[in-house]
């Protein structure tokens, strides 16, 4: 989930209105301009635009990144967002970006100030607001972020929460700032990081989660706002954007490094391994079992049972004699379907005392 970031450069005397009277005596419902691009995103534009009458707002206008190839055919796609609002008949607007350095940049701010915006709503919208951008809507722009901040600043906050052992996650709606994911906080919602959740489930409990938090901080925005918290840096962390060498197993690491590895990079970009120079997809393991520890090398096939495949890992924390063991319950071998250990195991796979390795070679 992509994270926008606003960048200082250039003055403005358009200064965000957060006067609780304002907002209070304001006439008719509050214009929303909407700005997001995934599906995370278009949950909470669906959401509002449900709840339009109840929550006394009229989106305006949907702002989405520009339409990308997509499939093997490289057709251009439209965004989860964009097909939404095409569904409701909302304008949508998709510039490349907002700079004023470049003339398109100058023609997309001024074609946000002709919808008057009092509030913009941006939610994993991956293109950079600039703060000349950010004080256009009247009561400024709120960021609807996957995580508890300051936990998890940047791209890829549901993905580092998994890969780091974090015991709960959250939503946060932030009041939006020239700093990446620096702003006040408005409202936060907390949710537990169950022990099967991966990035995708992760990811769509997230996305319900944050399209009720945003309806209940826009139906008494001048509270909210009112009651907004400074971020704690000193607590900050950077969600880095996940790149596809993240995937591959080191299973020199205990099994519980690697059994977040499986949970956080899935679907993408998921973790593989090396099996006699071919690459396998290991889609997903059991909960590791302290109890189950072994002598054999990191990468070893100890058993191919019917409910798990149990590979030896490295030595943890914990232990510094015997190695710990992952159990795998699904693989995916090159140029094949995704296969239980089960429908392994009687397809004789793998054999036990088989090697799975770093690389290739």
């Amino acid at each position: 989930m992509d994270s926008t970031a606003a960048v200082l450069d250039d003055p403005s005397s358009n200064d965000v209105v957060t006067d609780v009277a304002t907002i209070n005596n304001r006439l008719g419902p509050l214009r929303v301009v909407f700005a997001g691009t995934p599906e995370f995103a278009a949950t909470s534009l669906e959401a509002l635009i449900r709840q339009q009458d109840a929550l006394n707002i009229e989106i305006v206008a949907v702002y989405s990144q520009p339409d990308r190839k997509a499939g093997r055919g490289q057709k251009l796609s439209a965004s989860a967002v964009k097909e939404v609002a095409l569904a409701h008949d909302i304008p949508v607007e998709q510039p490349a970006t907002f700079k004023k350095s470049v003339t398109e940049g100058i023609a997309a701010r001024e074609i946000l100030r002709t919808y008057h915006p009092d509030v913009m709503v941006v939610a994993a919208y991956g293109l950079i607001l600039p703060t000349g951008v950010l004080t256009i809507p009247v009561f400024g722009c709120l960021n609807i972020h996957g995580s508890l901040l300051p936990r998890w600043r940047g791209a890829a906050p549901i993905h580092r929460a998994l890969l780091a052992g974090d015991a709960e996650t959250g939503i946060t709606i932030m009041q939006m700032d020239k700093g990446l994911d620096t702003g006040d906080m408005l409202y936060k919602v907390s949710c537990a990081i169950e022990v099967g959740d991966s990035a995708a489930s992760l990811h769509d409990k997230l996305a319900e989660l944050g399209a009720t938090a945003i309806s209940t901080v826009l139906q008494d925005l001048s509270h909210y706002q009112a009651q907004a918290t400074a971020q704690d840096d000193n607590e900050a962390n950077y969600a880095e954007k996940l790149v596809k060498t993240e995937g591959g197993i080191d299973w020199t690491q205990p099994a519980i490094v690697i059994e977040r590895q499986i949970r956080g990079l899935t679907p993408w970009p998921g973790a593989y391994t090396f099996l006699d120079g071919q690459r396998v997809k290991v889609l997903a393991s059991l909960p590791v079992n302290d109890t189950q520890q072994t002598e054999s090398p990191a990468g070893t096939i100890i058993s191919v049972g019917r409910k798990a495949i149990l590979v030896a890992c490295g030595v943890d924390g914990n232990n510094d004699q015997q190695a710990s063991t992952l159990a795998i319950t699904t693989l995916q071998f090159a140029g094949s379907k995704p296969v239980t250990a089960e429908q392994i195991c009687h397809g004789n796979q793998l054999n036990d005392g088989d090697q799975f390795t770093n690389n290739s070679n």
